[in-house]
């Protein structure tokens, strides 16, 4: 089996400043559809939105000559940021419009876009909300199946809804990083299949020494720099 260092050197996840930070930063920009009166539920926005960021890293505009590759490279070299938006209406279906790819949940919409400069963000990106995405459960989970890939948050932080998502997309790309090329493609052809859950307290503390991905926050927003966020738990790394 595959193991990787909860905290690799040259991860660009680290807090600490290192030599990504002189790269040009590019960021990540996914947009979650939150119509009024019809929000979806955080945990399926959650699991949405890390499905979504691993449909762009396996899409074939992402690497080699691929059209958005480029933009992926220069994402990558830097730090790993993403930042989710919320739209809803006209704001939705403009966004809709720029090129990305949608991927639907039960109840989720979210629209992940090739990577951007900090500061190029589209117009329509540029004006959409990032407050806001204050998601709720209407029923409590159901127990993750463990023979599926889980993404583990922190039980002793609080995150919105937007900033859990982009986490949850961090740890999903930790994993989708430490895969072999077969267990990519058996990921993808399972449709990315995967649950985020909140671990139990014994249980998070036996998740962060196992050797599994684990994300480590940058600090921008919300949390303290350094905080564990997410241990990203694919069958294929135990």
């Amino acid at each position: 089996m595959s193991h990787v260092s909860p905290s690799p050197p040259d991860s660009p996840f680290q807090a600490e400043r290192n030599p990504r930070d002189e790269a040009p930063q590019f960021v990540l920009p996914l947009v979650v559809r939150i119509e009024r009166g019809a929000p979806p539920a955080r945990t399926d926005a959650l699991e949405t939105a890390a499905r979504a960021v691993l449909a762009l890293l396996g899409d074939e505009r992402a690497y080699g000559d691929g059209a958005w590759a480029e933009a992926v490279r220069s994402w990558e070299d830097a730090r790993i940021r993403k930042v989710v938006r919320r739209a809803r209406g006209a704001e939705w279906r403009r966004a809709e419009a720029l090129p990305g790819i949608t991927v639907t949940g039960k109840s989720a919409e979210v629209r992940v876009f090739p990577p951007i400069p900090l500061d190029g963000w589209p117009k329509d990106l540029a004006k959409l909300q990032v407050s806001g995405t204050e998601l709720d459960d209407p029923e409590p989970p159901v127990a993750a199946d463990p023979a599926q890939p889980v993404l583990w948050l922190n039980p002793q932080l609080e995150m919105s809804a937007g900033k859990a998502m982009a986490q949850a997309g961090h740890a999903a790309q930790l994993a989708w990083w430490a895969l072999s090329g077969a267990e990519r493609t058996a990921w993808r052809d399972a449709g990315h299949a995967l649950a985020v859950r909140t671990a139990g307290p014994a249980d998070w503390a036996r998740l962060t020494g196992s050797g599994l991905p684990v994300v480590r926050d940058a600090g921008f927003t919300e949390i303290a720099p350094g905080s564990c966020t997410v241990v990203a738990d694919h069958p294929a790394l135990r």
